[in-house]
């Protein structure tokens, strides 16, 4: 199967125009311009004709919680937080992600086909993320990688959640000496483990080897400065990797954010000031960190604003300062990189995922229409004209 006669954006390399990609079992098998495709039949294969329009790789949300806060459904559906205890890192986003979610069609619609979701940030320690195919009906089989991070939360959202109850956390002190203290008993655990002094396996702290071991990083849910400054200084206290999640004063740090060589996924901004934390929110902020040499990923925080509108999340962003190249990136091979799941998604190149948006023009713009979506190979949205 091949799309035609468009601007392929491949974000490996520079665009390729009035180009094809094909593809097969799910693989990109070629990229290239028309002319090398020349009047070769197509009797044996469906056709896409992009028009003209965009190609590029289906777009990612670096941070959502499709499926597990479902749009429709209020409390019922909101599976997000586990608000009795405030450590939960044995909990699995993947155990409770409803992939009968229409938010998934929604993604699919806006040419989104891959998104990080997971647990919320009530808890300083939330549980574990999966990064997942936007199509399907069991969730086993839309997994990329599970687990795909740990989320940690800082500043208000833990810090009023159990403060309110009278119980720990009630203060910032304690929402990092907490995730702190999980980080060492992680340490030492590992340590008796290599040893072969554990007397049996701790289920809680088994979940912490990923991190440990720099396979998946510390989702962390931080908006304040001094809070995103907190989350690097135990990230760099424990050797771990880490993700700085909303970022929404990053800008106001951007060269001690570079420092600290952590990248950035940034938003919802597109959402009110609801909370004291996040007064300077603002759509410069993913500019200002990119162009001090930070890696940004531009995230909606679904339901907080609706996946759809991730590609104008990004072009907003455009709009208060971010390149434009850089905007379509932080929606496909930076958010896959900061993911860890670029070997497989987020760039048009021979051998990956045939995940694959057709656009009328630059999705970041408000008028551009989805012609079609891509899954693994498999259109799972055409526009009917």
């Amino acid at each position: 199967m091949l799309v035609i006669n468009g601007m392929i954006w491949t974000m490996a390399g520079k665009p390729v125009e009035h180009g094809y990609v094909r593809w097969n079992e799910g693989k990109i098998t070629e990229i290239g311009n028309m002319k090398e495709l020349g009047s070769e039949p197509f009797e044996s294969e469906r056709v896409l004709d992009a028009h003209g329009g965009w190609v590029m790789p289906g777009l990612i949300d670096a941070h959502c919680h499709v499926g597990i806060a479902e749009e429709k459904w209020g409390t019922i559906g909101d599976d997000c937080n586990e608000m009795t205890t405030p450590i939960t890192p044995h909990l699995r986003g993947l155990d409770g992600i409803n992939p009968m979610d229409p938010a998934f069609h929604d993604a699919i619609m806006a040419g989104v086909t891959s998104l990080m979701t997971g647990p919320g940030s009530s808890n300083p320690v939330g549980g574990q993320s999966v990064f997942l195919k936007v199509q399907g009906r069991c969730v086993d089989n839309m997994i990329v990688k599970a687990p795909a991070a740990m989320k940690v939360a800082f500043g208000e959202n833990p810090k009023v959640n159990y403060g309110n109850k009278d119980a720990m956390p009630g203060t910032r002190m304690a929402v990092a000496a907490m995730i702190r203290e999980q980080l060492y008993q992680a340490c030492q655990y590992q340590e008796d483990k290599s040893v072969g002094k554990l007397e049996k396996t701790d289920f809680r702290m088994e979940c912490w080897l990923p991190v440990l071991r720099k396979k998946i990083p510390l989702k962390a849910h931080a908006h304040r400065a001094d809070d995103i400054l907190t989350a690097i200084r135990i990230a760099k206290e424990f050797d771990v990797r880490l993700t700085l999640d909303h970022c929404t004063e990053g800008h106001l740090i951007a060269e001690e954010i570079l420092r600290s060589g952590f990248p950035a996924i940034v938003g919802p901004d597109l959402t009110a000031r609801s909370k004291l934390e996040v007064q300077n929110m603002s759509f410069k902020t993913a500019g200002v960190l990119a162009k001090a040499g930070v890696k940004v990923a531009v995230m909606t925080d679904h339901p907080v604003s609706l996946i759809r509108y991730l590609p104008l999340c990004a072009g907003l962003c455009v709009k208060q300062g971010l390149p434009m190249e850089e905007g379509l990136k932080a929606i496909t091979i930076h958010a896959a990189e900061i993911c860890g799941v670029a070997d497989r998604v987020g760039s048009l190149e021979v051998g990956k995922d045939a995940d694959i948006a057709v656009f009328t023009g630059n999705p970041m713009e408000t008028f551009t229409r989805t012609l079609a979506t891509v899954v693994d190979g498999e259109v799972v949205y055409e526009e009917k004209l």
